[in-house]
């Protein structure tokens, strides 16, 4: 374990609640909050993973600040691999700074932002995706993103990740000993095996990449794009999933003349659901940079929700749209029905094209229930990447492991046109170290703080 200072922070958000928690991490924690600690027994005295009853109290003064109960926590069985205090007083705020004054003032010093974290990094209690997926789980909207980000904090990825390095550790090996001890004469051997390993590794990165897009929905959200003509609905669908008033609605076409944006939680899935200018041709010209940003925001669409009224015959705008929507994943929903039908629902389905196509009345709150099956449907049955397996959510990890298996298919190329296997190692070992930093083998003082500084005080 490493020899760092001691440090303390506030890991409870300052306001009214029931409990403070400060938590303190170092070689001397016990010993410095023993000095402000009052109770049947010195905290230096106690067992470890212990809650102890008792006061803090202010040395030079004899006054009590505080009634608390002190969690004990001795290396390395620790989050941090240190020893570790937590003082869990009463909520609020000039009690819990009173308390954290006295750590700072008795031997302790402010912890800067993921410091706990990064210590139970390079104590080597965790590896640096884990640390990184702490802050998906503390960031997760959804129990879905939850799950994902808690597999890889237990190491799902690490242990793939590490198994992967293991197998190209071995493929170095029998380049090595081929190359000290050419009298064997086994290069051939040698390069057919590299061929056929070098498969195998490219083969687990692309399928560790394939969960990327599926990773990154569950990390920001999936982009759901409500797209239309003007007053066919968008706004009311907006706010009806949200549950909220997000968005102006009235009966006048080109209300809504800019993208509205809100992050919803759909059974599980997080949407992060846009609202759209109404599409059509505008002498209007703040109507006109919305409807153009519309188009913008359908080009970025992970999901189309594409409305049309059912009170009304389709028009050439309809058609339009529907061609744009084509190559994405899409549901269409038939909207108003609580007004005569005027639309030719023949048509529609066959403008539609096999997509997904849900009745509703969204201002009489018919249909919902049934758009959001559709949705959860699309998602799990793998129509917007949705599939079982490990989801790389991180943009560091998801452009580390597309080197890796750059590297790997030029090492595979270079054994196949008959390289050198000095110069096929090259590639395989630059590869071993593009997943190595995954998992933070190697990597710089400059990143470790630019990933921790995304935390917040006191993890």
């Amino acid at each position: 374990m490493n020899e760092f200072d001691t440090i303390a922070a506030i890991a409870t958000a300052l306001g009214e609640g029931s409990i403070a928690i400060i938590r303190v991490s170092g070689s001397e924690a016990i010993s410095v909050v023993d000095k402000i600690y009052r109770g049947k027994k010195k905290l230096t005295a106690v067992d470890s993973h212990t809650f102890n009853y008792g006061h803090i109290v202010d040395p030079q003064t004899g006054e009590t600040v505080d009634e608390v109960f002190c969690a004990v926590l001795k290396a390395p069985r620790t989050y941090t691999g240190e020893e570790v205090v937590e003082i869990q007083g009463h909520g609020g705020i000039v009690a819990v700074q009173r308390v954290m004054r006295l750590v700072l003032n008795h031997g302790a010093r402010l912890a800067e932002p993921g410091e706990f974290t990064k210590r139970a990094f390079l104590n080597g209690r965790i590896d640096l995706s884990q640390a990184e997926a702490v802050i998906d789980v503390i960031r997760s909207k959804t129990d879905m993103a939850m799950k994902v980000a808690l597999s890889q904090v237990e190491g799902q990825l690490s242990g793939k990740i590490r198994l992967l390095r293991q197998k190209m550790v071995e493929m170095l090996a029998h380049i090595e000993v081929t190359i000290d001890y050419p009298e064997h004469d086994v290069e051939d051997v040698t390069t057919q095996n590299v061929i056929r390993e070098g498969l195998v590794v490219a083969a687990e990165i692309e399928k560790l990449l394939a969960g990327a897009t599926t990773g990154k929905i569950l990390r920001e959200g999936l982009k759901t794009v409500i797209i239309g003509k003007p007053n066919v609905g968008k706004s009311s669908l907006l706010n009806a999933l949200s549950r909220t008033n997000r968005a102006i609605v009235t009966d006048i076409p080109g209300t809504t003349r800019d993208i509205l944006e809100e992050m919803i939680n759909l059974r599980g899935i997080p949407l992060n659901i846009i609202d759209t200018a109404g599409i059509r041709e505008t002498e209007d010209v703040v109507e006109k940079i919305g409807v153009e940003r519309s188009r913008s925001a359908l080009n970025q669409a992970d999901l189309v929700l594409f409305m049309v009224d059912a009170s009304r015959p389709l028009e050439e705008v309809d058609r339009e749209l529907l061609a744009a929507v084509g190559p994405y994943p899409a549901i269409l929903i038939l909207n108003k029905l609580d007004l005569p039908r005027q639309v030719d629902l023949e048509e529609l389905r066959g403008l539609a094209e096999g997509k997904k196509l849900v009745e509703t009345s969204v201002a009489m709150g018919e249909g919902l229930e049934q758009l959001e099956a559709a949705v959860e449907d699309l998602f799990l049955s793998g129509g917007i990447e949705g599939k079982e397996g490990t989801y790389v959510s991180n943009a560091r990890h998801v452009a580390l492991l597309e080197k890796g298996m750059r590297e790997m298919n030029e090492a595979i190329s270079s054994a196949q046109m008959g390289m050198t296997l000095d110069l096929v190692a090259v590639d395989v070992k630059n590869c071993w170290m593009s997943l190595g930093e995954v998992i933070g083998e190697a990597v710089g003082e400059d990143l470790l703080d630019q990933i921790f500084s995304q935390f917040c005080l006191g993890k």
